[in-house]
């Protein structure tokens, strides 16, 4: 993060393209946009930008004061699914003579295009604009460069004709705004670019667009897939009432995966008092659908070994091959979190899977305490997470 004596330089040089400078304190629309642009760092600086938060136009300051509330509003863009995929940041609050300055530095993108609500911003010198064609594959070009996560690496030996564009078209409607695509006239290889799901280069799909819009993901990526077991108690070798292999495009996937969850709720009358009755379900389904969503975003994809989704007599369990990744370790989880699959996860934000980035194993338990269930119980190890989740109690 910049010093104080860095920040005043940068405040005093108004015709900085590092740097936008805001009076508002509740425009996040424009808070967004700026962190978008940043993240997308068209000019190729390689490194931050910073919105200063009260700081006017000509380098004055505006003389607000930056409150604690103001501060959790700034760092929650970086969560909130607006800004896809999620942009690397720190916000920080100063105390100048003249006024308080809030920071929010924002680090270049592995993964560019960066879009918020849809669109990409970037930098055209110290002013804001959308992308054109060109300065999107531009920014497309540089992250295939540069991609580091697996979902965004070329899928090998794939080809065009492997992808479902039909499914391409339905989720590019969710990801990318109307306007934008009214006006798209690119080839269909550099649209599927533009959302990080094809290589134009290697003329191949990337993993996540195999993942996502393949018409035989297995075919290159073994392990892409969810193995379904329905056992009558609490042990593996018992026959299964129900077993499936449950493969295909993404979408495809969690669909079924919902349904076969709808159809494991049980729901029960609980006398809560001599006047009161409630329905209680065995499971609440929102909160063993978020540890489903948590595994099928943070898997190894890389691995040969599927998801497992195990239901007992008496528990379910899940385990995703692949152990804590990042930043996330057993001290901290499940409060810091590190992406593995960035486009994936971008992907589930986009087609209404996640709600928010970094608390769906936070909102399972707060579910399932409210439903009456023990907490869910995660066991880690450098291969697999696995978590246990119990019956509510009769």
């Amino acid at each position: 993060m910049l010093t104080e004596d860095q920040l005043r330089a940068l405040i005093a040089d108004i015709e900085s393209d590092t740097a936008e400078r805001t009076e508002s304190t509740n425009n996040t629309d424009k808070f967004g946009q700026a962190i978008c642009a940043f993240a997308n760092d068209l000019p190729n600086h390689r490194r931050p930008g910073y919105l200063l938060v009260g700081v006017r136009d000509n380098g004055s300051l505006a003389g607000i004061a930056i409150t604690d509330d103001l501060l959790k509003n700034l760092a929650a863009i970086r969560s909130d699914g607006n800004i896809l995929p999620q942009p690397m940041m720190n916000v920080v609050k100063f105390s100048l003579e003249g006024g308080d300055v809030a920071v929010v530095e924002v680090h270049p993108s592995d993964l560019p295009p960066v879009r918020y609500k849809g669109r990409v911003h970037i930098r055209v010198g110290p002013r804001k604009a959308i992308a054109n064609e060109q300065e999107e594959r531009t920014l497309s070009e540089r992250r295939i460069a540069q991609a580091k996560s697996f979902d965004a690496q070329p899928c090998s030996e794939s080809r065009i004709d492997d992808l479902a564009l039909g499914q391409f078209d339905s989720y590019r409607r969710e990801a990318v705004d109307a306007e934008t695509i009214a006006a798209n006239h690119r080839p269909i290889e550099l649209q599927l670019a533009s959302l990080r799901l094809y290589d134009p280069d290697r003329g191949c799909a990337t993993n996540a667009g195999m993942l996502l819009i393949g018409k035989n993901p297995r075919f290159y990526l073994p392990g892409a897939y969810v193995q379904y077991l329905e056992l009558p108690s609490t042990s593996l070798t018992d026959l299964p009432g129900d077993q499936a292999e449950i493969s295909g495009d993404m979408h495809s996937v969690l669909k079924e995966l919902e349904g076969r969850l709808k159809l494991l709720i049980k729901t029960s009358i609980v006398r809560a008092s001599p006047l009161e009755e409630r329905l209680l379900p065995n499971y609440p389904e929102r909160a063993v659908r978020e540890l489903l969503m948590n595994a099928v975003m943070h898997r190894n994809y890389n691995s040969n070994a599927p998801i497992r989704f195990y239901v007992f007599s008496d528990h379910i369990e899940i385990q995703s091959p692949g152990g804590l990744y990042g930043e996330a370790t057993r001290e901290n989880f499940p409060t810091r979190n590190s992406y593995r699959n960035p486009v994936i996860a971008e992907a589930l934000k986009s087609l209404g899977y996640v709600n928010r980035f970094g608390y769906g194993v936070q909102r399972a338990q707060a579910l399932l305490a409210e439903n009456g269930n023990p907490p869910a119980a995660f066991e880690f190890d450098e291969q697999s997470v696995l978590v246990k989740i119990q019956k509510r109690p009769t």
